[in-house]
């Protein structure tokens, strides 16, 4: 399962809270993240997301983020599937397909091409996509990419784009849900931590009960 949305959606929180529920009815779970998570994939992530990177050609950062991808489904997602374990992954290929395919406006054919390739295809059973207020999101990202900035850890580059850069990503991630209506589920609006859990561990109960 993924879990997919704009910075400041709460898509991590809800991961983690997922990944909680889950352990507790008995499942065994791998979280992950893109881009990092291994070794490789943690360098790649700094030269991606350090607001010190500049220069950076759209379709170079588009290869950096599947040669992430890449290592991470060789050394962390296949092995714990191949283990039965439900892995849940903080962005995957969507997140691809909304930055660099429209953010950067690469296009989504690329980006597909290229998973094809890169990934052999490889899709989640699930994606949950978060789609609370748009200012609100990208208000509270670049709040908290402040206070990490000021801790020493910098991961501002894409918070330095403007809003229109924010617009394309936000308008990529709505086709990506009309286009895939039994893989992506949306949840939209401004509800609660707690409520937008409750939501989607219903869901997640029904697409296990699906594969049961």
């Amino acid at each position: 399962m993924t879990f997919e949305g704009l910075d400041g959606s709460g898509k991590s929180t809800q991961l983690r809270k997922l990944a909680q529920w889950l352990e507790a009815e008995g499942r065994e779970v791998t979280v992950t993240r893109q881009p990092g998570d291994t070794r490789i994939g943690e360098l790649i992530r700094t030269l991606i997301l350090d607001s010190r990177t500049e220069n950076l050609a759209p379709k170079a950062e588009l290869g950096l983020m599947f040669s992430d991808r890449a290592q991470g489904i060789a050394e962390v997602i296949e092995p714990a599937l191949a283990a039965g374990r439900i892995v849940l992954c903080d962005r995957f290929t969507d997140s691809t397909e909304a930055y660099q395919g429209g953010g950067r406006q690469l296009g989504s054919e690329l980006v597909l091409s290229l998973h094809a390739a890169m990934c052999a295809g490889l899709q989640p059973d699930l994606t949950l996509l978060l789609l609370p207020d748009f200012e609100r999101s990208l208000t509270r990202a670049r709040a908290r990419n402040t206070r990490s900035a000021s801790r020493g850890k910098d991961e501002n580059r894409f918070e330095k784009e403007d809003e229109i850069f924010y617009r394309r990503v936000w308008d990529a991630y709505h086709q990506i849900a009309i286009r895939e209506t039994v893989r992506v589920i949306a949840i939209e609006g401004d509800e609660g931590i707690e409520e937008v859990h409750q939501r989607i561990v219903e869901r997640v109960k029904q697409r296990l009960g699906m594969h049961a």
